[in-house]
């Protein structure tokens, strides 16, 4: 399931499949992966690419404990936790971001994908509307928001079928609803990159956040 980039305050710019770099797409979900060249961010993206997230997370509550409002770098910090295998705390930390800045997609988008890692798949949902709800336009949410129903799917079909054995009609939906969901990582994994949506919400923070396109 995609991951979101940091929010940007004023321009979107592309993303590359996190499979192929930072972040690795969890429950057969691909993952956003931000791409900036700032000086007060990049150090911390970079750690994290180098696979530092002990490093990268001292160094955004560093930068945090002065500037605990900024989104981007929150953001990161939630990366750099969910990277050092601490899901708990980056679901709070996403959390925290979203109840901050509610009007952010990409928050939403990103604590749907660790929802989806722990199979808690109405939880995802809800993230993922909330995150299409901000943004309308958000290809990346929209996908994730039908991977995550396709395997709601294949739960209800599932017990439909230890409900009534002899429901012939089920045993195809479930075996192609599968094939899918197999088949759905190795084809991102294929994929060099894919185009975020053209404008974001800014959020309300009390500086202006700068972002450089990666391209």
């Amino acid at each position: 399931m995609p991951t979101g980039r940091p929010p940007n305050c004023y321009a979107r710019p592309r993303h590359a499949l996190a499979a192929l770099a930072l972040w690795v797409g969890l429950g057969g979900l691909a993952a956003w992966q931000p791409a900036y060249a700032v000086d007060d961010y990049a150090p911390v993206l970079q750690m994290l690419r180098n696979g530092r997230s002990a490093d990268a997370l001292a160094r955004a509550d560093q930068y945090l404990a002065t500037r605990p409002r900024d989104p981007q770098m929150q953001f990161l910090r939630a990366q750099a936790l969910a990277n050092a295998g601490r899901p708990a705390d980056a679901i709070a930390a996403y959390q925290q971001l979203t109840q901050e800045y509610p009007e952010l997609a990409e928050p939403h988008n990103n604590l749907a994908v660790l929802y989806a890692s722990q199979n808690q798949l109405e939880p995802a949902r809800a993230a993922l509307e909330a995150a299409i709800r901000n943004n309308p336009t958000y290809a990346t949410a929209h996908e994730n928001l039908g991977d995550i129903l396709l395997r709601l799917a294949v739960q209800s079909w599932s017990r439909a079928r230890q409900l009534e054995p002899g429901l012939t009609s089920v045993a195809p939906k479930l075996a192609a609803a599968r094939g899918l969901i197999e088949a759905t990582p190795a084809a991102r994994a294929a994929a060099t990159a894919v185009r975020p949506p053209a404008s974001a919400p800014p959020p309300r923070a009390p500086r202006r956040a700068k972002w450089l396109p990666s391209e």
